[in-house]
């Protein structure tokens, strides 16, 4: 079935998601920015050198600064941060279609409720299913046609599946889930543990200390899921595992360059520049579990350094120097 689809949000991974969309040749795709000089520069040049440089852009895609533009799509996907969601539902929803399926493509929890980022668009926009796109996929390797594949998740099989086919393309491939939550939680948490293996590499303590971060990590992030509701399983496929080993491992990973820094012992802000997700979301995760009495020792590490309120060397001591569990 052909689909009508708008991309929100012209940054890398918006632009990069449009453009293999339109590759796929089966809908017609619109990317809708609030930038109208870019959006007619993006149109005329077919070329995003801030943020894709050097890939072309299909000449099938389309491009608008206008929100009416999104009106008449039966897919529309925000790819705008996590803290910018909710203004963005509140700018575009006017201009929904009624029958409009919405998908979040951001990694994070609503930091000021904690709520996650389809609870917050529900909120939002009430009339519309919410679903998530999520998992292991760099903008530049999405946008190059390098082999990708990700999660998306909706509240019912039959709409996740839908947009798992209207998504795809040839190297680029949706596994359809019913399980947000799960979803989610691994994209949001993934980000903390990234800058923890970053942190790892700064401070120059080994590959063995990565790995066992990734591990130890992915307990934590099972616990966390399924505490809030969502499924084990979920967190050992794409947007769990699969996020956390490519965030943790790859210097494309701006948590990581962030962890990377911070072991090191350079000054470094997270909102500065290139927004990094993990560090707004790591208070917001060590607050959950602890309302929740779910342990999680390396994100309350994680949260702690970016805090302010504990060292390094003192955060690997106390999670080295743990009581030995059968976990």
């Amino acid at each position: 079935m052909s689909e009508r689809i708008a991309v929100v949000g012209s940054g890398a991974f918006g632009t990069a998601l449009a453009a293999v969309i339109a590759l796929a040749g089966r809908s017609t795709v619109t990317l809708v920015g609030r930038n109208p000089s870019l959006m007619t520069d993006l149109k005329s040049e077919r070329l995003h050198d801030a943020v894709l440089p050097g890939i072309v852009l299909p000449e099938s895609l389309e491009f608008s600064a206008e929100a009416e533009a999104i009106a008449g799509a039966s897919i529309v996907l925000f790819a705008m941060p996590s803290q910018a969601q909710a203004d963005a539902a509140r700018h575009y929803g006017p201009y929904l279609s009624k029958d409009a399926i919405v998908v979040t493509c951001a990694k994070g929890i609503e930091r000021a409720t904690g709520k996650l980022l389809t609870d917050m668009l529900e909120r939002e926009l009430p009339d519309h299913p919410i679903a998530v796109l999520s998992g292991p996929g760099f903008a530049a390797d999405i946008a190059k046609g390098l082999p990708t594949a990700m999660a998306i998740a909706a509240a019912d099989m039959e709409t996740a599946e839908r947009l798992a086919q209207a998504i795809s393309g040839r190297t680029f491939r949706l596994y359809a889930s019913s399980d947000r939550i799960g979803v989610q939680l691994g994209g949001a948490l993934k980000n903390v543990l990234a800058i923890a293996c970053g942190i790892v590499e700064g401070r120059g303590i080994g590959e063995s200390a990565r790995a066992a971060l990734i591990a130890r990590g992915l307990a934590e992030m099972s616990r966390f899921v399924v505490a809030k509701g969502g499924q084990a399983d979920t967190v050992r496929g794409l947007s769990g595992l699969g996020d956390l080993v490519l965030t943790g491992t790859s210097h494309q990973s701006r948590n990581l360059r962030f962890g990377i820094a911070l072991g090191r012992g350079e000054k470094v802000d997270p909102l500065h520049g290139a927004l990094v997700e993990g560090a707004l979301a790591a208070s917001v995760a060590s607050r959950l579990a602890a309302e929740l009495s779910i342990s999680m020792p390396i994100t309350d590490a994680v949260s702690a350094i970016i805090d302010g309120r504990l060292e390094i060397s003192d955060a690997i001591e106390q999670l080295m120097t743990r009581p030995i569990t059968t976990e």
